[in-house]
């Protein structure tokens, strides 16, 4: 794999261990601005924060790729992550994430898989 992936789904650590930085029980939010730290010392976004169809109010599960290696900071990176820190804070601020059933939060973890698992083929 060419980078990391930080994450909160247990999916996605359950199937890339080797390749994900796993954080149990953080929000999206906590995602956001753990890439964020990870943008500032060095590494670059290689996936959206804000990829797939799922808006970030609906959502709990969050998967972001980030290079393995640091090469200074990316402007583009940077602004990136801030814009999707932005955007997920006025969504929030709409409309909360529900308290999902537990059926509906295995849903969610599917799709966040399913999404990464697309990028990595």
């Amino acid at each position: 794999m060419e980078g990391v992936l930080i994450s909160n789904n247990k999916y996605v650590y359950d199937k890339y261990p080797e390749d994900t930085i796993y954080y149990e029980e953080v929000t999206y939010m906590d995602i956001l601005e753990k890439v964020r730290n990870k943008v500032h010392a060095g590494h670059k976004l290689l996936t959206h924060p804000l990829s797939g169809s799922v808006k970030p109010n609906e959502t709990p599960y969050k998967t972001i790729m980030i290079s393995k290696e640091k090469n200074g900071l990316c402007e583009d990176s940077l602004s990136i992550i801030e814009e999707s820190i932005q955007t997920f804070r006025k969504f929030q601020n709409n409309k909360k994430t529900p308290d999902w059933n537990e059926k509906i939060l295995d849903d969610f973890r599917t799709i966040d898989l399913s999404l990464i698992e697309n990028v990595l083929e």
